[in-house]
């Protein structure tokens, strides 16, 4: 009878054993899953606003005018090449080195937030279904978004800038 004791209850520690394994597991994709969506979410738009300033970069601007959903042969009637030239040209905002520091979601589009060296910083709005760039309809999203500061802050710190107050 003594070795039916032992065993008695070793089956339910084994359960045990697998079911706290599986919890941690599921606990740690959670984490890892809600870490990449965070930092990769606006990926696609930083990447549109960082082509257009390698664009501004190589002085390319019709390139760069053709990302605002514009072209020479079809220029967008409320920002007409002359203007954009008066924005983003050599003349006005040369850019010679530049860092994509912040993507912030709101709404239906991606406030970029870049620092465009000499330049000084620059934030540019990406529409999210047709990457097509404007000037942003306010300086931050007024909803607001508590994990879209942390990120924020841990990047700035990343990268050796002051943070920002808040609200701005």
């Amino acid at each position: 009878m003594a070795g039916y004791l032992e065993k008695y209850g070793a089956g339910e520690e084994r359960r045990e054993k697998i079911t706290k394994r599986i919890v941690l597991l599921v606990v740690a994709l959670l984490v890892v899953g809600g870490l990449v969506y965070s930092i990769f979410h606006n990926y696609p738009e930083e990447h549109q606003a960082k082509r257009f300033f390698d664009f501004l970069k190589a002085r390319n601007y019709q390139s760069a005018y053709a990302l605002w959903g514009c072209t020479a042969e079809k220029p967008c009637r409320d920002y007409p090449f002359t203007e954009f030239m008066k924005d983003w040209g050599p003349d006005v905002s040369p850019v010679n080195d530049f860092d994509v520091l912040d993507g912030e979601s709101c709404g239906s589009g991606v406030i970029v937030d870049v620092d465009a060296g000499k330049a000084g910083d620059k934030k540019l709005w990406v529409e999210r279904s047709t990457r097509i760039l404007g000037f942003p309809p306010y300086e931050r999203c007024p909803q607001g978004n508590r994990l879209h500061d942390f990120w924020r802050n841990i990047r700035y710190r990343l990268h050796g800038r002051p943070i920002p107050p808040e609200g701005s």
